[in-house]
């Protein structure tokens, strides 16, 4: 796995707005740190604007560091399919297009195997009743989104989106996963 001093492994995931993923996943013990931004497109230092035109390619992604030893990358794709629909193509409930679709942006050839059986388990149990259209591709070069994306959930957390959709996938996390919550937030 892409690793930093040997203690930090790297997941790149899109599952809609890049403030759910980053709001939901930033609790879990082990990770160090998320960065919203983009990937996946042909377009060179896209800006959010660009991105909402659907026209780049590129997916809203959150960039997570994350301590292997303390949360493994199986169980961070776990806690990222209770947090979304893999199911539908390039929607998550209201947000439409393309730079909301469903991918797991890989960092190497184990963290795909990993992905790929992941996604068959979850087929194979019937977790969903519509086929799962999560891509998982190579991750190509990743843009970090404006700074006022970053963190915006914690920074903007009575703002109507983030009541209406990030703080429930918050809370999810919470529930289900309660023993993967970083000890002062429990």
């Amino acid at each position: 796995m892409s690793s930093t001093a040997n203690t930090t492994s790297t997941a790149t995931l899109g599952g809609g707005c890049f403030w759910c993923v980053e709001g939901a996943l930033n609790q879990l013990n082990g990770v160090s740190k998320v960065i919203s931004g983009y990937t996946g497109g042909h377009t060179d230092n896209p800006t959010y604007e660009d991105i909402c035109t659907g026209t780049t390619g590129h997916a809203e992604v959150a960039q997570i560091s994350f301590d292997p030893a303390v949360i493994d990358y199986r169980t961070l794709l776990i806690t990222f399919f209770a947090i979304h629909d893999p199911t539908t193509l390039n929607r998550q409930g209201n947000d439409r297009g393309t730079q909301y679709r469903s991918v797991i942006f890989t960092h190497d050839a184990e963290q795909e195997a990993v992905a790929r059986k992941l996604i068959a388990d979850l087929e194979a149990s019937k977790v969903w009743d519509d086929p799962i259209v999560t891509e998982v591709k190579p991750l190509p070069h990743f843009y970090p989104a404006e700074n006022y994306h970053q963190d915006y959930f914690a920074k903007n957390p009575f703002q109507p989106y983030c009541m209406a959709v990030v703080g429930p996938k918050v809370q999810k996390i919470r529930e289900q996963f309660k023993t993967l919550i970083k000890p002062e937030l429990r």
